[in-house]
């Protein structure tokens, strides 16, 4: 696990064959995709079975990659959220229909709020429920060759309704060669720089079970993002309840559910590595001027195995072995 300090930063800053999934598309849309509040509306059977991905489409990075690497994960239905329809490519592996394009403006500001809440109210109680954006893909122990569903169960039976999720910041080693900052087969992170502060109360103390996580692009380049976005922790995996809420800041309305452990063992966690700070980063103007490259002397290259994952103490197994 990632370790906890108590003062400030320190000064400085796939698939089951271990490969990146492929970019293969989406398959043709029989008809038109509907917009997701009017498919929540009336769902029918399509939530009744999870677990469920949302999957928020802010451009065209790695989109198929994206869908196809949670597909194989085994996630009985992905909603792939988007402002415009997907386009119509060669065919996923997805002969059962588990990718649903719905129609959400993604680009909003509170576009994930208001999507994964929406779906919290729909989804049966106690469903998991997963959310991500394009770019971003789910690892989590042992991921090649378990699915989602045994290691959600095996969570479940451990009275956990959460997984606490490390963000882990890739990157293309060279911006002059890819320009979005995006490079499935040359990927790099950073191996070093993470470090967590004791979450505050409204009492003055610290929040039980609880931590503020901190590193990657993130810290490296803090200067370029607000305070608010520079937290690596999300609780991107969760059971639903008809009260729950998404907060702004990836944390949930119920405490319980943002703590990284129960009180008297440490549980699984989660990471999803994600392209998404290094695009954004990559492209804005206030960034991309002083920025040349993202390596640094502890960047090392993405091997999308979970094993790396782990013996970097980016997640872990907790009791399942």
């Amino acid at each position: 696990m990632i370790r906890a300090v108590t003062g400030t930063a320190p000064p400085e800053g796939s698939g089951p064959t271990g490969q990146p999934a492929p970019a293969i598309s989406l398959p043709a849309a029989a008809a038109a995709p509907e917009p997701l509040g009017r498919f929540l509306a009336s769902p029918g059977e399509q939530l009744e079975r999870g677990p469920i991905a949302v999957i928020l489409i802010e451009d065209q990075a790695e989109v198929a990659a994206t869908l196809s690497h949670h597909l194989r994960l085994g996630f009985r239905k992905i909603l792939a959220l988007s402002p415009e329809p997907l386009p119509a490519m060669a065919p996923l592996d997805d002969a059962k229909g588990r990718v649903l394009n719905l129609i959400h403006d993604t680009r909003a500001r509170d576009a994930l709020t208001r999507a994964v809440n929406a779906v919290i109210e729909a989804a049966p109680e106690d469903s998991w429920l997963y959310y991500g954006y394009n770019a971003e893909f789910l690892f989590y122990p042992f991921s090649e060759t378990r699915s989602i569903g045994e290691m959600l169960g095996f969570h479940a039976e451990e009275r956990r309704r959460a997984m606490l999720t490390y963000v882990v910041d890739l990157y293309a080693p060279e911006l002059t060669r890819n320009p979005d900052a995006v490079s499935m087969d040359r990927a790099m992170f950073d191996r070093t720089g993470y470090y967590a502060l004791g979450r505050p109360d409204r009492q003055g103390g610290f929040r039980e079970r609880q931590l503020d996580f901190y590193g990657g692009l993130r810290w490296r380049f803090e200067e370029h993002l607000p305070p608010d976005r520079r937290r690596i922790d999300r609780i991107a995996l969760f059971r639903t309840e008809k009260t729950l809420r998404l907060l702004p800041d990836h944390r949930l309305s119920v405490e319980e559910y943002n703590t990284y452990a129960c009180p008297w063992h440490n549980n699984l966690t989660a990471a999803v590595a994600s392209f998404r700070v290094a695009k954004a980063l990559a492209r804005n103007p206030g960034s991309r001027e002083h920025i040349r490259d993202f390596t640094w002397r502890n960047s090392v290259p993405f091997d999308w195995e979970s094993h790396q994952l782990m013996e970097l103490g980016l997640m872990e197994p907790g009791q399942w072995f």
